[in-house]
């Protein structure tokens, strides 16, 4: 168990008034980090939500439990919390093969893929066409009219995480702009930073007026192949199977809770995640991990009496994998209040340990926070960073010019599993969660109980894209925010 504080043991509520600010802090902050660190309770949660739960993606049954296991879960913490509805798309994968056929120059075999989230289905006995490979949009509008009735291989050199937000647009862009060229179908490296012939799917979207054409990921090893064999000369040809459906949309929920400032109970610090994942895997690093540390943090912040100045809501977004729609109702609904959220929080990038603290604010906002930092040193947390805090389902409040800040995770693992079969409970470690945890808790506190308000960041010179998102504010993605379509991380 790390120690993290040399402070006297925790007070009785109440009996703190009389000490100094620092010490006032420092009893808080064991009362908060204390049990983040040593319960379990973040872990136990976890587990409930991958283990009995599994995959949640919008318009499944899967995700409606999820809304309902959420509702009881903070009922049973003492937190008020309610239902907000959210309109989602219902994408269903089915069926999905892949296959490199035999030529002269080389023996067929299968290839592993997984249908991109938005693509459209195959007829049911596929697609058979030749392969044109290219690295990027330019390249695939340099090819003009070589790109009818080919299957375009969007390869790249993904290697660490931070090449997440350089190649996200071929995922979420790329199929798009193949159609529009006269593709018949598209394969994607995978977006991984490791592989064991695994395929990672995500969020595509399809312009107005373009046809959707069927999509799919396609593993590192495999595009490889792919690659020299092109390079070697010679048509490849492959043929594609996919049994998507796109469904009529579904009724479906944002989970919102709040715990009640006690002096100002107006102003409002945001803290959320998202309730959905792929339908692979158990979503446990993207995005259960972060739901979890939202929950927990309000738990404990409940707990405390007396409550912190302002209101901490937490709110658990639907529909952030393949629409943000959560995000842009949760919006809409709270337009009126927006003014004042006075800070806002997304955790987005998986369970790892904590590293630093983020912030998008105005002039100021390092020297407000950065003397809440001290009760972070021991989980080596105390470091402001520079890179901006932000968040694909904190987007729709950019343009409100809402502050930001944010715990950054070690995400160094992070797109090794990412929207693939293999993000499971497993490879989330229960210290690192709950050190972040620990984390988010105690930063959450400070924003609610500052004396003074963050300055709100300048306003964006144009407002967001909220589209089907192929990349958003993903862990180790660029900092400023990325609000856009077709997250920087997304889905």
């Amino acid at each position: 168990m790390i120690s993290l504080l040399a402070a006297p043991s925790a007070p009785k509520a109440g009996a703190s008034s009389s000490a100094s600010p620092q010490a006032a802090q420092l009893q808080m902050a064991e009362r908060l980090v204390g049990p983040a660190l040593t319960e379990g309770h973040a872990w136990a949660r976890l587990t409930e939500l991958t283990d009995t739960i599994g995959p949640r993606l919008s318009g499944s049954e899967s995700a409606e439990a999820a809304v309902q296991w959420a509702l009881r879960s903070f009922k049973a913490d003492g937190v008020k919390a309610w239902t907000e509805p959210v309109k989602v798309p219902h994408w269903i994968r089915g069926e999905e093969h892949g296959e490199l056929l035999a030529s002269e120059r080389f023996r067929g075999k299968s290839l592993q893929i997984m249908a991109l989230g938005g693509s459209a289905p195959t007829p049911p006995e596929g697609i058979t066409a030749e392969v044109v490979e290219v690295s990027s949009l330019e390249e695939l509008a340099a090819l003009g009219d070589r790109v009818k009735g080919r299957v375009v291989l969007f390869s790249h050199d993904m290697k660490v995480p931070e090449d997440y937000g350089k190649f996200a647009g071929l995922r979420g862009r790329g199929p798009s702009a193949a159609a529009k060229a006269g593709a018949v179908g598209v394969l994607v490296r995978s977006l991984a930073t490791a592989s064991l012939s695994t395929p990672h799917t995500g969020a595509t979207g399809f312009a107005e007026g373009i046809k959707p054409i069927p999509s799919a990921s396609v593993t590192v090893e495999d595009a490889l192949l792919l690659h020299r064999l092109l390079a070697s000369g010679g048509p490849v040809r492959v043929r594609l199977v996919l049994g998507c459906k796109e469904l009529p949309e579904a009724d479906s929920f944002n989970v919102v809770a709040e715990v009640k400032g006690r002096e100002k109970p107006e102003e409002i610090v945001l803290i959320g995640a998202h309730l959905d994942s792929w339908d692979v895997g158990s979503g446990a690093h993207d995005d259960g991990a972060g739901v979890v540390m939202v929950m927990e943090a309000a738990r404990l912040i409940a707990r405390q009496k007396p409550a912190p100045r302002r209101t901490v809501r937490v709110v658990l977004f639907m529909n952030e994998e393949n629409g943000l729609r959560g995000a842009k109702a949760y919006a809409d609904a709270h337009a009126a209040e927006l003014p004042r959220h006075v800070a806002a929080l997304e955790m987005d990038s998986g369970g790892g340990r904590p590293l630093g603290v983020q912030l998008r604010a105005g002039e100021g906002g390092s020297e407000l926070v950065r003397p809440w930092l001290a009760p972070l040193t021991a989980l080596g947390a105390a470091t402001l960073l520079s890179s901006e805090a932000g968040g694909a389902d904190l987007s729709p409040l950019v343009p409100a010019q809402v502050p930001m800040f944010s715990v950054r995770t070690d995400a160094s693992r992070y797109f090794d599993y990412h929207h693939t079969h293999a993000d499971t409970l497993d490879k989330v470690e229960p210290e690192a969660l709950a050190q972040s945890t620990a984390a988010v808790a105690w930063m959450t506190y400070a924003m609610a109980e500052m004396p003074s308000l963050l300055v709100r960041p300048a306003a964006p010179s144009k407002a967001p894209s909220l589209v089907a998102p192929p990349s958003q504010v993903h862990p180790t993605a660029p900092a400023a925010p990325v609000v856009g379509a077709p997250k920087t991380p997304g889905p």
